[in-house]
């Protein structure tokens, strides 16, 4: 048997499409005399009209030429077998139809004892006859290709009209076998639609297992994409491969195929004015300057270069410790610096390392240093203590050091409104940040030293808009630490200009340096509403008690570690202005040389020794304010 069909195989391999057709105009040319003799006998009971009139003979080579001529007219053999479907059967009657006419004619003169009912016959049956055996081989010729290829089982869930259609066009296919629907409305379960039966979802997993499927297609394109997400996840669940499928009708444009997310604005979520996109003022501070950014990589890192190069500086060197991130923002600057003569220097390198740090200050001239390199998510920091404050405390003094030594202009650090008042070890490592340069400054040999505080990015790498879209995609749920948890946010491009701004504000003419520059940000924002906004403008609805049929859900999770319910920009009481409405400057205080001495010290010893608990005491001696998890939790 195995021969037979791979001897089958290779002839059918052989055959072109040309060959092909002719074996179907052969057919369609064979099949009216041989229906004909058919139908005669039918109608005569018996072959007697053969005996009597032998002139009919002459009839069955007209009737055979009708039948070709009509088939190639009407481009019946250029229709593939696996394609024969609606439109072509309509042809086959139009086939019928035009043969029969003919041999009704010839009849009338030939044979008259050929009755009417001869003819209407003779006609159904050449119709059947030619759909049928083209149905016939198109069997034959699947199950041939079918031998020795792997199949594919498959489920169709949703008995709608996308299912019946894919179900439709599967049959055709050498290795897709359709064996069921799925669906989960209960009037049409035990029914057969397109010859396939309709299970409820019960008996999915007991029938998976018995007729061996493959995969499960989802064929409900009506259905809102965070539903079929859910559902989808379901099935994955279940340990089922899941594809799904718009609907025709949205293939071929007729119905719009629906994005999960559409485009969002970051900024529509603040409820207040923007920046503008313009700061001129601050352009002169780095006009025709040599400029590094440290964390050149991360997302206002890479925000403060691009706005950099507008403002003409002769270079931008980006320090950045991820190769990737390096090799993107390099590749972006390169293309958006051409022809403007800002010289792009890439720096592969952590801020902790003190060689590195002095040797490309010097060997680039350096005059303004943007350090923007931190560990900032939160509960990775706080699993991760030691590593957080070596980077965003040591790292720090590292950098400010070599800045000093080098007589760099202006030290900018990026600080955190998590530094206030923190709850966690992120925070605190950058209010400890703060301290080291506000002791760099005290004690500067020229570099100007400056901090500028701000909340949540929106956008930002780690940001909530990041993670709710994805979650919205997958159908949900959307988590929220807390329902009245709220914060400060602004956008990544307006953080950027602000920062450059602020930092041209410090000068060492004007400013004995150590200004803590503070960002207006508004009023804070509650993140559940956030929440609710992104799910509404991803055309979603939010499901809850009081709407059990919405699409997205919104789950509360609790706090977590070292997490605070609403953040602060201000230590202390009192806000200077500045020549710019939307920067502030505060007074803070700081630490005497010889505390931040002891403390430093102290924290090189524990990280040096990899005792965490010592290094959290360091947090906790010196960082004013500073309440462990455990009691930030409590109150």
């Amino acid at each position: 048997m195995k021969i037979i069909r791979h001897g089958s195989f290779e002839i059918l391999s052989r055959l072109t499409r040309r060959d092909k057709q002719f074996v179907l105009f052969v057919i369609d040319a064979v099949l009216p005399p041989f229906v004909l003799i058919l139908a005669i006998a039918i109608a005569h009971n018996g072959f007697r009209p053969f005996v009597y009139q032998p002139e009919l003979f002459y009839m069955l080579p007209v009737v055979s030429m009708a039948g070709g001529g009509a088939s190639a007219w009407l481009g019946i053999p250029r229709i593939q077998l696996k394609s024969y479907e609606t439109t072509a059967i309509l042809r086959t009657g139009a086939y019928a139809a035009l043969v029969t006419v003919v041999a009704a004619v010839l009849s009338r003169f030939i044979l008259p004892s050929f009755s009417a009912a001869g003819v209407v016959i003779y006609g159904l049956m050449l119709f059947l006859l030619a759909a049928g055996i083209r149905m016939v081989m198109l069997h034959a010729l699947l199950w041939v290709l079918r031998q020795g290829q792997p199949k594919h089982r498959v489920l169709i869930y949703g008995a709608g009209t996308t299912g019946t259609q894919l179900a439709a066009a599967l049959r055709s296919h050498e290795r897709i076998v359709p064996v069921a629907f799925i669906d989960d409305n209960d009037t049409l379960h035990s029914v057969t639609i397109a010859g396939l039966r309709v299970l409820p979802r019960a008996a999915l997993k007991d029938f998976v297992e018995q007729r061996d499927i493959d995969r499960i297609i989802l064929a409900m394109p009506s259905v809102s994409a965070p539903k079929l997400a859910r559902l989808s996840h379901i099935l994955k669940d279940m340990g089922f491969k899941v594809q799904s499928l718009p609907s025709f009708a949205q293939l071929v444009g007729e119905e719009e195929l629906i994005d999960n997310l559409s485009p969002v604005a970051s900024g529509q979520f603040l409820g207040r004015a923007q920046v503008g996109d313009m700061l001129p003022q601050g352009r002169e501070a780095y006009r025709g300057r040599s400029v590094l950014v440290s964390g050149a990589g991360g997302s206002i890192g890479a925000e403060l270069c691009r706005q950099l190069i507008a403002c003409s500086p002769a270079r931008i060197v980006l320090y950045e410790v991820s190769e990737i991130a390096l090799y993107t923002i390099d590749r972006e600057l390169s293309e958006l610096a051409g022809g403007t003569g800002v010289e792009i220097v890439p720096v592969l390198g952590s801020v902790t390392d003190s060689r590195l740090t002095r040797i490309v200050i010097q060997d680039h001239r350096v005059e303004v240093v943007f350090h923007a390199a931190a560990y900032k998510h939160v509960p990775l920091v706080e699993m991760n203590p030691l590593a957080g404050l070596a980077n965003n405390v040591l790292g720090t003094r590292t950098l400010a050091e070599a800045a000093n030594d080098a007589g760099v202009g202006r030290f900018i650090l990026i600080s955190s409104d998590k530094a206030v008042r923190p709850t966690n070890i992120m925070g605190a490592s950058k209010r400890l940040a703060e301290l080291v340069v506000q002791d760099m400054a005290k004690r500067s040999r020229g570099t100007v030293f400056s901090m500028v505080r701000f909340g949540n990015v929106l956008g930002s790498s780690g940001s909530v808009i990041p993670l709710f879209k994805e979650q919205i995609a997958r159908g949900g749920p959307v988590t929220l630490t807390h329902e009245d948890v709220t914060r400060y946010f602004m956008t990544i491009s307006e953080a950027a200009r602000l920062v450059l701004l602020a930092g041209s504000f410090s000068d060492a003419e004007t400013s004995s340096g150590g200004d803590v520059f503070v960002l207006n940000m508004g009023d804070p924002v509650r993140i559940r509403d956030m929440a609710v906004q992104l799910i509404h403008t991803a055309g979603y609805s939010v499901r809850d008690e009081d709407h059990p049929d919405g699409d997205i859900e919104i789950a509360v999770t609790g706090l977590r570690p070292g997490e605070k319910m609403h953040e602060e920009l201000l230590i202390g009481a009192g806000l200077l202005t500045t020549p710019h409405g939307k920067i502030l400057r505060a007074r803070e205080e700081s630490l005497s040389e010889l505390e931040l001495a002891s403390a430093l010290r102290a924290l090189r010893s524990a990280i040096a020794t990899g005792d965490q608990d010592a290094a959290r005491e360091v947090v906790t001696t010196w960082v004013h304010g500073y309440r462990p998890p455990a009691v930030a939790a409590a109150r």
